[in-house]
């Protein structure tokens, strides 16, 4: 026979003993090691070099046909395997655009040779598909940077077998200035912090959470007081990592902080005179002022805000009677305290007018069913879809069948004018409306994104979206309730406990995954009542916290062990100049008493303060469309802008009123420390700011004072 002769004259002979080889089990895993599927080379959209597979081999059906059939099959050799492009390519055999990816000596050489040489069998989906991922050590504790810890990877296939595929598997760290992986799968502990290790290997995930724990000796875990639950899962993690939390801080901060969070405004000087004056404990009138704050009319315009930026109320999307409607309809639903669940119901399930039922205006900024779903999952769940529309998502488990099952809830939502100007009728289509597969144009039935943990049937015709609304805020759903928690988080720490807030995933795990479930614990035995969980979050001693580091947590940035300086936000900080100004903000088409948080959508003042300073456009549901970075441009505005200058400078304003009441040199100095930081002048700010206002032309000093207390860090950050 020819064939062993052949054989015999290649480098490497098959013999009976050699094992079998698939490509489900054995070579798509070299393809991605090797990055052969990665998205710079043939993983790209459009391949390389005219040669495609599917990104990080997502589709090892699609990439075993692309090998087998391109080129009319002249990638395999199977009479002579050594000459196979598929070998002769990576070793550089001959020209390779890749370069050298491994060599003839090399087990990924003979494993793919024995695959030609076998008649390049694809395997048995039944048996060769991996099933888990087994990591070792499931956690990596380092007593001080400078050491190390292997990791091994164990592959279990359908069939029940396992493989050690430490060497195919991808490991990588979330930030390898505190822990790398070298190629050898070593961990390297190289600062005192906290690093994810995220291992990958054909389609499936697993992480390694690592901590680098301070050397330092002399740590002594010091208990402060624990308000609630979250100051308790939170000194716990502390404790473990050797950190020592700030104490609360004090109560002139305290208000400036939480009466900006909770209603985007500024205390008013005789609201912080009243509060440093009230003999009370200072846990008892902090808690009194938190419930008088939550639900006040300007809670109520704050997180209207925040809403309307998610879910994208803009008349570029929904005309200005619309937006007016879809705004009020936010605002009642805060104001009244709307279980959250029941929000996002009645958002997902509107029908009709979107002038009679508002809420039916969260369909026409996205109107398809692809975008809709996106937005959906975005915002409610915190998962981010969009990489699985193309393929299966890099690095999580969605795949692209999910994307589409998921868009086929919103397949049948139609969108047609209605009778009066600007107006749309949201409707179920009854014909046409199915959502088909690119792949081969199938018809693609709507199937929850995780299995249903309570009987929800999904009806076959157009109101599918009304299955979909119950499975989404079901108190079993493990991802909607969790989601807004973290989210509610982040308002008030300046980062989520999963950060970004809206890209939950399994390697992008939580710091503190005790902290989270409890959040959402709570949230859900309360009926998903929002305010309530804000309460908590802000009565807790962490939330209170001084931005003051010690020793210990110095250099922490994660474990929320003290307070993080958080500029204000654009209408916050605007509403903020005028307030301490005591000017009135003018913008067009609104009533003159309206402030910056009360304005219905960007339209309004466009191109001005605040979008300089980050106000979102609301082009998409994303928290990353509101900036809150500090540049150049604004530093500029804030010196010499006309926001600043006329509001200093307003006739009316602050500075005019004290000089026509005949305040004092020293009075008028402690108004101002009050309506800008919310504080007293310290003696010596006191002493400074009487001298400067003595010298010279008094209502021209006071206004330079205030210009200069306006620009300080201390009136642009929450501290």
């Amino acid at each position: 026979m020819r064939l062993p002769l052949l054989l015999a004259s290649a480098t490497f002979a098959l013999t009976a003993a050699d094992p079998s080889v698939t490509f489900l089990r054995d070579v798509a895993p070299i393809l991605n090691k090797t990055s052969c599927t990665s998205g710079p080379c043939h993983g790209a959209a459009k391949g390389k070099n005219g040669f495609k597979l599917s990104l990080r081999g997502y589709d090892p059906q699609f990439d075993y046909e692309a090998l087998l059939y391109d080129l009319s099959g002249r990638r395999f050799n199977r009479a002579e395997p050594a000459r196979s492009l598929m070998l002769a390519k990576p070793t550089q055999s001959v020209a390779h655009g890749g370069g050298l990816r491994f060599d003839k000596k090399s087990a990924y050489y003979t494993t793919i040779y024995n695959w030609i040489a076998q008649g390049v069998p694809f395997g048995d989906p039944a048996k060769d598909t991996v099933t888990a991922l087994e990591v070792e050590p499931r956690e990596v504790a380092m007593a001080a940077p400078g050491a190390t810890s292997q990791v091994k990877v164990t592959a279990r296939f359908a069939d029940g077998q396992t493989r050690d595929v430490t060497r195919e598997a991808t490991i990588e760290s979330n930030s390898p200035t505190v822990a790398k992986v070298d190629a050898a799968s070593l961990v390297s502990g190289e600062r005192v912090g906290e690093a994810t290790l995220l291992v990958r290997y054909q389609g499936k995930y697993s992480t390694i959470p690592v901590q680098i724990l301070n050397p330092k000796p002399g740590f002594a875990w010091k208990p402060l007081p624990q308000n609630n639950y979250i100051d308790q899962h939170i000194d716990a993690k502390l404790q473990k990592l050797k950190i020592q939390p700030s104490p609360a801080t004090d109560d002139a901060t305290f208000l400036r902080r939480v009466t900006v969070d909770l209603t985007g405004q500024l205390p008013s000087p005789d609201d912080v005179r009243a509060f440093l004056a009230d003999p009370a404990p200072s846990k008892v009138k902090r808690d009194r002022k938190i419930d008088k704050l939550v639900g006040s009319p300007a809670f109520v315009d704050h997180w209207t805000v925040k809403w309307s930026d998610l879910l994208q109320s803009s008349r570029k999307f929904l005309g200005e009677k619309g937006t007016y409607g879809f705004r009020e309809w936010i605002r009642e639903s805060i104001g009244s305290n709307k279980p959250y669940d029941k929000m996002v119901r009645e958002l997902l399930t509107s029908r009709g007018s979107t002038y009679d039922d508002p809420a039916g205006n969260y369909f026409r900024a996205t109107r398809d069913a692809k975008p809709t779903m996106e937005k959906t999952t975005q915002v409610f769940l915190g998962v981010r879809m969009v990489c699985a529309q193309c393929h299966d998502h890099p690095f999580e488990k969605w795949t692209q069948n999910q994307y589409y099952q998921m868009s086929a809830f919103f397949s049948a939502v139609g969108l047609r004018p209605g009778y009066e100007v600007g107006e749309e009728i949201l409707y179920d289509q009854r014909a046409d409306y199915e959502m088909k597969h690119p792949k081969d144009s199938r018809v693609v039935a709507p199937e929850f994104l995780i299995a249903s943990l309570t009987p929800t049937k999904i009806p076959a015709g157009p109101q599918r979206r009304d299955a979909l609304a119950e499975w989404l805020v079901s108190k079993q759903n493990p991802f909607f309730a969790k989601a807004v928690a973290n989210r509610l988080w982040s308002y008030f720490f300046g980062k989520g406990i999963i950060d970004p807030v809206d890209d939950i995933r399994a390697s992008n795990p939580p710091v503190n995954p005790a902290l989270l479930e409890a959040l959402t614990k709570d949230l859900t035995d309360h009926n998903f009542d929002l305010q309530s969980l804000m309460r908590t979050i802000v009565k807790s001693r962490a939330y209170q916290a001084s931005f003051v580091t010690n020793e210990w947590n110095a250099l922490d940035a994660d474990n929320f062990s003290h307070a993080l300086p958080r500029r204000l936000n654009a209408e916050p900080l605007m509403d903020a100049v005028e307030a301490a100004a005591g000017a009135r903000p003018n913008f067009p088409e609104v009533p003159e008493d309206t402030n910056a948080s009360q304005v219905p959508d960007p339209h309004v003042g466009a191109e001005g303060f605040l979008d300089l300073f980050g106000r979102p456009t609301r082009e998409s549901s994303c928290e990353c469309e509101r900036r809150a970075d500090f540049s150049l441009p604004q530093a500029l505005n804030l010196i010499n802008g006309k926001t600043i200058s006329e509001a200093v400078a307003d006739p009316k304003g602050r500075v005019a009123k004290n000089v026509l009441a005949g305040k004092t040199d020293a009075a008028m100095v402690e108004d101002l420390y009050l309506a800008t930081l919310s504080r007293l002048p310290t003696k010596g700010e006191a002493e400074t700011g009487t001298k400067y206002l003595s010298g010279g032309p008094r209502t021209l000093r006071a206004q330079d004072l205030l210009w200069a207390l306006l620009n300080s860090k201390g009136f642009l950050y929450i501290y």
